[in-house]
C-alpha cells in the first residue's frame, strides 16, 4: 500500500489499521504533492485516497492528451471509446470477447498500459472516500483498466459503512453496506445507520449524543442519500449543505461542483445560492490549462490573477459553463460566476487536510464577491 492520508483523519487511521490486519507492506508518501512521483517508486497494489487526487490525475491525463494533439490525440480518443465500451460491459457483468476483446487488448498495450505504468504498474484497485467522487472520473479510469472503489463512512462510524467491491460495484454509488450494518433512509432523505461500529457517544456532550443517536440505535449521519433496488447506497449531499432557492427548489451543490470540476479549465468549484433566485459559482482556474489556452489565442499576459479578469478568458469560461448547464435542470444551472486568480489550498485556509473545501471559510472569504453577482437583479 501507498499511504498519504493524515493519520489524524479517520480514513487514514482506518487505512493504517487495515494494513496490519491485511498484513500489507505500507509505504508512506513524502507528502500529498509527491504522490504522483511516489506511485511508480513504490509500485503499490492498492491505495486509498480522497477524490481530489483522482480529479488531479484525470485532469493531468486529459491535459497531456490535449497537449500532444494530432495523431496521438486521435488514437487516445479511439482508445478511450473502446475502453468505455468494455467498461460498460464489465459494469453489467458481461463478458468481453470477440472483436471488442481484440481491440481492447490492442489499446491496452499501446495506450492504457503506459498510463498504468506511471501508477506503478501493479495496481489492483484504488479506494476513494471522504467526499463524493464524480461518476465521470470513475468511468474514465475504469475505461483505462483502473478500478476505483468508492466507499462511505463517518468518524462516528469508524470508518466504513458501505463500499463497492471488486466483484460487486456500481459507479456513482458508495456500494452496499458491510455485513452487520443496517442502513435506511429517513422521510427527509437523511441516511440513518445502525450497527456495532456506530460510536457510543460524543465526549462529555450527552445532548449532542441524544440528538445524533435514536433510542433504537439509529445514527443520524447528516448525509442525504438513497438506496437503489440492488442495495447500493447513493449519496446526494450533506444535509446542512443543501441549497434551497427562493422558489423552494432543493439543490445538492456537490453534484454540480463535481460536474464543473471535470472541465479541464477548472480546478475547484464552489456553488452558491441559498435563498437566492438562481445559482452562482466561484471557480478557481487550472492555471496551466488557461495559460496554454491564452498563449494559443495570442494573449501575452501570464499572471493568473490578471488572466482571470481578461474579457476573453471570461467569455471562454462562460461558454464552458453554458455547456455544463445543458446537463442540468433549469434550477440547477449556474447563471453567473466569479473566476479567481488563485486556487484553494490548505495554506490559505479553504481546504481541509484531506483536500475538502471548507464551505464556511469560502463564504466568509469570498461571500461579498458572490453576493455582488445578485446586486443588479
Amino acid at each position: 500500500m501507498l499511504q498519504f492520508l493524515p493519520l489524524a483523519h479517520v480514513l487514514g487511521r482506518f487505512e493504517h489499521f487495515l494494513s496490519f490486519d491485511a498484513m500489507t507492506v505500507t509505504a508512506f508518501a513524502r507528502g500529498i504533492q509527491t504522490v504522483a512521483e511516489d506511485l511508480p517508486a513504490v509500485r503499490p497494489h492498492l491505495m486509498v485516497s480522497v477524490p481530489r487526487l483522482y480529479e488531479k490525475f484525470y485532469a493531468a491525463v486529459r491535459a497531456k492528451v490535449s497537449q500532444e494533439g494530432g495523431l496521438k490525440k486521435a488514437v487516445f480518443g479511439w482508445a478511450i471509446s473502446v475502453g468505455r465500451e468494455v467498461s460498460e460491459r464489465r459494469q453489467r457483468r458481461l463478458p468481453v470477447g470477440g472483436w471488442l476483446g481484440v481491440k481492447f487488448s490492442l489499446v491496452d498495450r499501446l495506450v492504457f498500459g503506459k498510463i498504468r505504468a506511471r501508477l506503478g504498474g501493479r495496481l489492483r484497485f484504488f479506494v476513494s472516500g471522504g467526499a463524493p467522487l464524480a461518476r465521470e472520473i470513475a468511468e474514465f479510469f475504469h475505461a483505462m483498466g483502473i478500478l476505483i472503489l468508492e466507499g462511505y463512512g463517518l468518524t462516528e462510524t469508524p470508518s466504513v459503512t458501505s463500499v463497492n467491491r471488486v466483484d460487486d460495484f456500481t459507479f456513482g454509488t458508495v456500494g452496499k453496506p458491510l455485513p452487520g450494518v443496517e442502513v435506511r433512509i429517513a422521510t427527509d432523505g437523511e441516511i440513518l445507520i445502525r450497527g456495532p461500529h456506530v460510536f457510543k457517544e460524543y465526549f462529555r456532550d450527552p445532548a449532542a449524543t441524544r440528538e445524533a443517536i435514536e433510542p433504537e440505535g439509529w445514527f443520524h449521519s447528516g448525509d442525504i442519500g438513497a438506496l437503489d433496488p440492488e442495495g447500493f447506497l447513493r449519496i446526494t449531499d450533506r444535509k446542512k449543505d443543501i441549497l434551497v432557492t427562493s422558489s423552494g427548489k432543493n439543490v445538492a451543490p456537490q453534484n454540480i461542483e463535481n460536474l464543473l470540476k471535470t472541465d479541464k479549465m477548472v480546478s475547484q468549484a464552489f456553488v452558491y445560492g441559498d435563498r437566492k433566485k438562481y445559482l452562482t459559482a466561484l471557480l478557481t482556474p487550472s492555471t496551466d490549462e488557461i495559460g496554454k489556452w491564452a498563449a494559443g489565442k495570442g494573449i501575452a499576459e501570464r499572471d493568473p490573477a490578471l488572466l482571470a479578469k481578461d474579457s476573453r478568458v471570461q467569455a471562454m469560461m462562460h461558454a464552458r459553463i453554458e455547456e455544463a448547464n445543458r446537463s442540468l435542470a433549469p434550477f440547477e444551472q449556474i447563471k453567473k460566476f466569479v473566476l479567481l486568480g488563485t486556487d484553494f489550498s490548505q495554506e490559505t485556509g479553504e481546504l481541509t487536510p484531506t483536500l475538502k473545501v471548507k464551505r464556511k471559510v469560502v463564504v466568509q472569504k469570498y461571500g461579498l464577491l458572490l453576493d455582488a453577482l445578485y446586486e443588479k437583479d
